[in-house]
């Protein structure tokens, strides 16, 4: 069993969730609730992972608050 880290944004525009794993190319998608865009996510990964195991270009490591004065 392989865990992976999805940064999760919601759309303005469109009101979906999008979803990416950081450093993993082509490891994006969005659906309509969390339970959606975690089902789509998981079925991405699974398809790129057939082709090998990635290369991961990064590591996600965080999030960090920004205060400006």
């Amino acid at each position: 069993m392989r865990s992976y880290t999805a940064v999760i944004e919601k759309c303005m525009d469109t009101g979906l969730y999008v979803g990416y794993v950081p450093g993993f190319p082509g490891a994006h998608s969005q659906g309509e609730t969390f339970e959606e865009l975690n089902e789509n996510l998981k079925e991405v990964v699974a398809l790129l992972l057939e082709a090998g195991e990635p290369r991961l270009e990064t590591e996600f490591v965080g999030t960090q608050n920004v205060v400006i004065a």
